[in-house]
């Protein structure tokens, strides 16, 4: 088969033979002076051999270009095209459009394939064949494009949609991540190390509504200092960190960054202290050590050119951050926020892990189908903010006349639109579509449920009678 696999500049290979090596030291020394970046993904195929075609393309800036997590997921789609292509005795330069159309056909329908997949993820399975075959093609011109005529699926976003209210949310991560039982009593089997990080990660992720990548990605200095009396704190997502370079505003409620800042002066100093005493950060390849003291909206970093440069953190990409470290009396110190046990800086996808073992326990607690990934905290923050938006809005506006609702509206936006802005969405529609449709079947309910004997021939006339698109009974006037 055809695997994916990354360089590892941190890993020794004692035993690779010398003359690999030429007069380098060691293979990462060698695999550096090739060019070859750390944690950069390389195809090997059924031979064992790489093609240096398709390695190319994952080196190429195209690809280094796009998000960290885009890249893993491309290198795994191309995979399992070729896969697909060696399966049925084919080699990508000569795959057509047949070919192209029976991948799709096969991940998405055939009754042969025991794992399809949903449209959204098809949908980045053909965008990272799409974008190879484009890039081949301009340094291939004789390597036609299979999925040039390929058209992505129509999505039924919203169908997979899960949410849990506040008090499941809480008890979720009480079970999994604090070593409760049912009872609220605490588990006397209990043996999770991790808990004050894992707990405060959970409660930054609900609180905020960040994807996973985004909050795993946030550094020390970007947090906000604790102020009295203050309910929440405005932060700002880098664009680098941001799906789709989207950065925006956020907000961080008091709670979740208090358990935060007990964890940075709790556990997290712990295994910082103990690195230090161990030597194992000046052991880290490519490790970089800023200058000065990093601000909320800037560090400043080593040049190429031997000296330092301040940049934005909006410009800081998460591969970077993760190699960004502090001078401090007792050593050096990861500006990175959460770390592993040993003190290194965690990589964003030992996340899953984390919620995969806590769904393990609570179905050993006997709660089977309660379980939560890390992106329905972000549905379930949606849900709450749209709950508190109606709360509020409904509040305000209750003694307000109709012309007064209307230009409140008007000048505010709607409950989507707050709640859009929360998610850091530049469309409303996808708010509406993905996020929410609890509440607009409620809403629908209830406008049912008051529908039983309301005069709905005359509010619909007077409501759409100024309306440009809707036809209203032309003689209504002189009846």
């Amino acid at each position: 088969m055809w695997r994916v696999f990354q360089y590892d500049h941190e890993r020794l290979w004692p035993d690779v033979p010398f003359k690999l090596s030429g007069d380098r030291p060691d293979l990462a020394t060698w695999a550096r002076d090739m060019g070859m970046r750390n944690r950069q993904r390389f195809l090997i195929g059924p031979s064992g051999y790489p093609d240096l075609r398709v390695n190319a393309f994952l080196a190429s800036p195209r690809m280094r270009s796009l998000a960290e997590t885009t890249q893993r997921d491309y290198a795994h789609s191309l995979a399992l095209w070729l896969n697909f292509l060696h399966a049925t005795d084919q080699i990508w330069w000569e795959a057509g459009e047949d070919d192209a159309e029976e991948f799709k056909f096969w991940r998405l329908t055939d009754p042969q394939n025991d794992q399809p997949v949903g449209t959204s993820a098809f949908s980045k399975d053909l965008a990272a064949c799409k974008k190879f075959y484009t890039w081949i093609g301009g340094r291939y011109p004789a390597v036609a494009d299979p999925f040039a005529q390929v058209s992505f699926p129509v999505a039924r976003r919203g169908a997979d949609v899960k949410w849990l209210d506040p008090a499941a949310v809480a008890r979720w991560r009480d079970l999994g991540l604090r070593g409760r039982l049912p009872s609220g009593r605490r588990d006397r089997s209990w043996r999770g190390r991790h808990e004050q990080r894992d707990a405060a990660f959970v409660d930054g992720l609900y609180g905020t509504g960040l994807r996973l990548t985004e909050w795993a990605s946030v550094t020390l200095p970007e947090l906000p200092a604790l102020e009295f009396g203050r309910g929440y704190y405005r932060c700002e997502l880098a664009d680098m960190c941001a799906k789709g370079g989207n950065g925006h505003s956020y907000w961080i409620p008091r709670a979740a960054l208090t358990a935060v800042r007990a964890y940075t002066e709790g556990v997290r100093a712990r295994a910082v202290r103990q690195a230090q005493a161990a030597g194992r950060y000046e052991r880290l390849p490519g490790i970089q050590v800023v200058a000065g003291e990093p601000s909320r909206g800037s560090v400043t970093v080593p040049n190429r050119a031997g000296g330092t440069a301040t940049r934005p953190w909006a410009l800081v990409r998460p591969i970077q951050r993760r190699t960004l470290f502090r001078s401090t009396p007792a050593g050096l110190e990861p500006l990175w926020l959460w770390l592993n046990e040993d003190g290194t800086p965690r990589d964003p996808h030992g996340w899953h892990h984390t919620f995969e073992a806590a769904n393990r326990r609570i179905a050993g607690l006997g709660l089977d189908g309660f379980t939560c990934t890390p992106h329905m905290h972000r549905h379930s923050f949606a849900l709450r903010w749209f709950s508190i938006g109606k709360l509020v809005r409904g509040h305000q506006m209750a003694n307000l006349t109709e012309d007064q609702t209307n230009d409140f509206c008007d000048q505010f936006g709607d409950t989507w639109h707050l709640v859009q802005t929360m998610l850091g969405h530049k469309r409303v529609e996808t708010t509406k579509d993905v996020y929410l449709e609890p509440f607009r079947r409620l809403e629908v309910e209830q406008l049912l449920a008051h529908s039983e004997g309301f005069p709905v021939a005359r509010f619909m006339a007077e409501a759409f009678a100024s309306h440009p698109r809707v036809r209203t009974d032309p003689l209504a006037g002189a009846q």
